[in-house]
């Protein structure tokens, strides 16, 4: 909680930031969050993120 998480999505998109909550189904709060997608970086902020999307979870130091 609280640390910064990389999060691989079934559509291949990146998503980073702040790990902020969670619940059993691994539905995720993520804040300060950017999405890459390809070559592309967009700040999305606040992110509240359904778990069945997620393909991988690494902890960023």
């Amino acid at each position: 909680m609280n640390k910064k998480v990389s999060l691989l999505l079934k559509d291949s998109r990146l998503l980073v930031g702040t790990l902020v909550g969670f619940d059993d189904y691994l539905n995720m709060v993520l804040e300060d969050t950017e999405e890459t997608n390809a070559d592309n970086v967009k700040r999305l902020g606040t992110v509240i993120l359904r778990g069945n999307n997620v393909v991988s979870i690494s902890p960023l130091q």
